[in-house]
């Protein structure tokens, strides 16, 4: 009885900690996704030598590149659904100069900086897009 006491003790303290840390994990891994796709979007301007935009929808949790394919069907364009696993993520929010698109022009440069914010849970981070350096940072 003292054992099975021990463990229950042990396993409501650890229960709570395991989903914090889940959630930051999760939601890392979906800011560092983010931050990798806005790469890859200035870079598939730039070998294309034509525009392409990333458009995040707030709504459904998601984004897509166009004119990019996407790994699983070739046939439409890349798109990223951050509700799905393993991120489990919601987009809270997704400025770039008034909207919540990018655009990279031929040359991959950036219509306008930007930032979105994600979630997981209680952990939040923000990828900040700087259009003067073209590089993503998470916050």
């Amino acid at each position: 009885m003292l054992a099975v006491a021990i463990f229950a003790v042990l396993s409501a303290i650890a229960a709570p900690r395991y989903g914090r840390a889940t959630a930051r994990y999760r939601v890392d891994m979906a800011a560092r996704r983010i931050a990798v796709d806005l790469a890859l979007a200035r870079k598939a301007a730039r070998s294309a030598g034509a525009e392409r935009t990333l458009s995040f929808s707030v709504d459904s949790d998601a984004y897509s590149l166009a004119g990019v394919p996407d790994l699983k069907d070739p046939s439409a364009d890349y798109r990223v659904n951050l509700s799905a696993g393993p991120y489990e993520a919601r987009i809270l929010s997704a400025d770039f100069g008034g909207d919540a698109k990018l655009v990279f022009d031929g040359y991959g440069a950036p219509d306008s900086g930007g930032t979105v914010q994600v979630r997981v849970g209680e952990a939040v981070r923000t990828v900040v897009f700087d259009a003067n350096t073209r590089e993503a940072t998470i916050r």
